[in-house]
């Protein structure tokens, strides 16, 4: 890959705006758009100065703009870097794209500055992967995870790993040079010790890969619960708006529907779905099967059911039917507006009836999503049950699938150590830890192939 060509793309938005913004990186980029800039003698001007002028092609004036400069190695790429903000005509824009392209510069692919960034030592791999998550971004708290690896949290913690490990090596292979004198300079008992701290460290980011991930894409929040349970009046309540039709005819619901609810920062996506009962029709019948399905890949189960019409027994055995590995239910009691002062049905439940994995049904929580009585309470338990007390503001988590898979390979080397210290040579010691040591610079990129860094680049946005 070489960077001696000078690129250009628009680093705004397409489509008609008040402001459009075209971005310049490489050696000439001052050079190109001096030669279209009537104004002050760019070449001549400091960095981190704006001028303003106009953009002409021979003597048709483009547009009147203002000239952003960064001179090397003072920018986003570490070269120099010309920003041109003109007005937002796709027209103006499209213009003055083709005519610093007539002057020297070419498209930039998608991601390509970014990339510039990376080979010009400005961001590591795993920063660069951060700058498109946070542009991705649509809620506080992925937005602050994101900027928290882009200021280099995770790489920093990555590193001191890497060198710790670095120096074993170094001194294994310094073991091989003195083979024959059977010297051992690489204490077993402290490499041990070493491998067992940083096992912790990296199971503990393999972990944090749940909540991650969640934070990343919003957490599945499925509603479900038998016909007529107030299912849709429940997701119009926790939306605040009427999203979902609401009718007393039981099977109302023949499709999912889905939305976004924004709890304490965290995205969730709400999912109403269609009430599991046997099925009347081939359509329902496709609606049930949904719900099961939209069920299975959930993380959050909001159960809701009708207080004033289920007993005990049989809501413990729709609960038993429901319960999977990494799904959390949360049992919600609705229209506890219909219940009379002396019921005693929610007593009964608490009482009788057990949720899996010896949970009380003490934990339901009784709601009128009609009425909206409890509603900012279930919010706060559906926040509960997703984040519990994993996020405290400043720890690392991963959210990159190519991360965790790094991490992964990361812990079977160290584990293949760790098993091989008391009966295999160093050489082969030596190897296990540079794959351990492989695995961890692919994440920062101190490990790259040309296909690892299309691949990742190629998801970026032109411009970026």
């Amino acid at each position: 890959m070489t960077n001696n060509e000078t690129i250009v793309a628009l680093a705004t938005p397409n489509g008609t705006g008040a402001i459009g913004i075209i971005r310049l990186s490489g050696p000439d980029a001052i050079t190109i758009a001096a030669s279209v800039f009537k104004g002050r003698d760019l070449p001549q001007q400091s960095s981190h100065t704006i001028h303003f002028g106009s953009i002409v092609d021979g003597d048709i004036i483009l547009d009147e703009v203002l000239v952003s400069l960064f001179i090397a190695p003072r920018s986003y790429t570490r070269e120099n870097v010309v920003e041109i903000s003109c007005h937002g005509s796709a027209y103006i824009i499209e213009s003055i794209i083709k005519l610093l392209i007539k002057k020297g510069a070419r498209s930039a692919k998608a991601g390509e500055f970014t990339l510039r960034a990376f080979l010009n030592g400005q961001l590591d791999l795993s920063q660069a992967e951060a700058v498109a998550d946070l542009i991705a971004s649509n809620s506080k708290a992925s937005q602050q995870v994101a900027l928290q690896q882009l200021r280099g949290g995770f790489s920093s913690q990555l590193q001191a790993l890497r060198d710790q490990l670095v120096q074993f090596a170094s001194l294994i292979e310094l073991e091989l040079d003195f083979a024959e004198e059977d010297v051992e300079f690489a204490n077993r008992d402290q490499l041990k010790r070493l491998i067992l701290q940083i096992n912790r460290v990296i199971h503990s980011l393999i972990s944090s890969f749940e909540l991650g991930n969640a934070i990343k894409m919003g957490v599945n929040t499925v509603i479900a619960g038998r016909p007529n349970a107030g299912k849709s009046t429940l997701l119009n309540a926790l939306l605040n708006e009427e999203r979902a039709i609401v009718s007393h005819i039981p099977g109302t619901t023949r499709d999912t529907i889905e939305e976004i609810l924004n709890i304490n920062g965290i995205n969730f996506r709400l999912i109403d779905t269609a009430g599991i009962r046997e099925a009347t029709d081939a359509i329902e019948q496709i609606g049930v099967a949904r719900t099961m399905e939209k069920i299975s890949q959930s993380a959050v189960l909001v159960y809701l059911f009708d207080a004033s019409q289920i007993t005990a027994e049989e809501l413990k055995s729709d609960l038993e039917s429901l319960q999977k590995p990494g799904i959390t239910i949360l049992a919600v009691a609705n229209k506890i507006d219909l219940l009379t002062t002396d019921s005693n049905l929610l007593s009964d439940f608490r009482t009788s009836a057990t949720l899996p994995a010896g949970r009380q049904v003490s934990d339901f929580l009784p709601i009128s999503a009609k009425e909206k009585l409890h509603i900012d309470d279930l919010k706060q338990q559906i926040y509960s049950a997703a984040i519990k007390d994993q996020l405290t503001g400043d720890e690392t988590l991963v959210t990159n699938i190519r991360h965790l898979e790094a991490l992964q390979k990361t812990e079977e080397a160290l584990a293949r150590v760790l098993e091989g210290m008391d009966t295999i040579t160093s050489d082969f010691l030596s190897m296990d830890i540079k794959q351990a040591l492989h695995y961890l610079g692919e994440i920062t990129g101190a490990v790259t192939t040309d296909d690892l860094l299309e691949n990742i680049f190629s998801k970026f946005c032109i411009g970026k």
